[in-house]
């Protein structure tokens, strides 16, 4: 029977969208998540009830699934570098898990009792160079924790240059995507009363710059909820406000300075509130995905234009495994959608 609704699903997005696009369910499961992995073939999820997984792309009876606490733990973070996989929990006191790839053993790594600790994201570059961040402390400071090839080497930069929050901004748990990398640069965004973009490089990871943005802002649930570049130049942020999903004012937007400026792009145009946004691979910056809790959006031309090529609801992390595929997850599942 699910099989059969399978196939009517796929029927339905190839009449319905110009946009061909096949979808095959993965995985399955009373699951929330919202930071995927890919390695070794497989997809490396986290989420709710202190679950962390597998499911191959090729065969999705291989998967497994274990639990690394006890307590019902929510994940909403997931990184990897070359040896291990990492996650932090949302809310205080926060851990740290180590996980190693191969044997999947884990262990607590840290612990971070700080009371407003909520850790929304959680990346490592190829360099195994790795950032976590989470939402200011009472004084308005940031708690972002830098990593440099493993976790025992911890670098708490919590120093006066670090851009100062202004009362009511944060950053939004969504997808663990409000970072971004690319070669040494950094970016990370923040939402509430002010959406903006922090950068720092990696060559002086204690300097960090601070930019506004022309992106919907000014109450809790607003903001910028996912960001990518493609290279050091240009950049996309999405979001929008997560109270009301179907208004789509300054909710998304572009840079071609590397993030001091930002353009506006398809206000009142495009499909609503969106939590994750990627770059399609080998497409030299041109076609773009952004996934949102109502539906699933696609531009060609560097953002300024969107499309909805698929109405399914609940999804909110994606990622690409190749130019024509791409992975997401949300509320109980994970797809894999192939573009044709």
């Amino acid at each position: 029977m699910k099989k059969y609704f399978a196939l009517l699903f796929i029927l339905f997005l190839k009449l319905t969208f110009a946009q061909k696009v096949e979808v095959q369910i993965l995985f399955q499961d009373k699951i929330s998540i919202r930071a995927l992995q890919i390695w070794d073939g497989k997809v490396w999820y986290t989420g709710t009830d202190s679950k962390f997984g597998y499911v191959s792309l090729k065969d999705s009876a291989d998967k497994k699934q274990i639990k690394l606490s006890d307590e019902k733990l929510e994940f909403r973070t997931l990184a990897q570098n070359s040896k291990y996989f990492y996650t932090i929990n949302i809310l205080s006191p926060a851990f740290l898990f180590t996980i190693n790839k191969k044997s999947l053993n884990f262990s607590v790594q840290k612990t971070d009792t700080t009371k407003t600790a909520f850790f929304d994201a959680f990346i490592f570059d190829k360099f195994d160079r790795g950032i976590a961040i989470s939402d200011p402390n009472k004084s308005g400071s940031a708690n972002p924790r830098i990593f440099f090839k493993s976790v025992s080497n911890l670098n708490e930069i919590v120093r006066p240059n670090f851009p100062k929050y202004f009362p009511g901004e944060a950053h939004f748990a969504a997808s663990n995507t409000n970072i971004a990398m690319n070669g040494n640069k950094v970016w990370i965004a923040t939402g509430g009363t002010h959406a903006r973009i922090f950068k720092f490089s990696w060559n002086n990871p204690f300097k960090w710059e601070a930019f506004e943005t022309p992106f919907i802002q000014g109450t809790a649930s607003t903001g910028i909820y996912s960001i990518d570049f493609f290279d050091k130049k240009f950049g996309i942020a999405v979001g929008g406000d997560y109270i009301k999903q179907a208004e789509n004012i300054n909710n998304i937007a572009t840079t071609n300075d590397g993030g001091k400026t930002w353009q506006i792009q398809a206000s009142g145009k495009n499909g609503g509130y969106k939590t994750c946004v990627k770059f399609r691979p080998k497409s030299k910056g041109k076609d773009i995905i952004a996934v949102g809790d109502q539906n699933i959006e696609f531009s060609s031309d560097y953002g300024k234009t969107w499309k909805t090529i698929s109405e399914e609801k609940g999804l909110y992390v994606c990622e690409w495994i190749d130019k024509n595929t791409v992975v997401l997850a949300g509320k109980n599942r994970i797809v894999k959608m192939i573009l044709k």
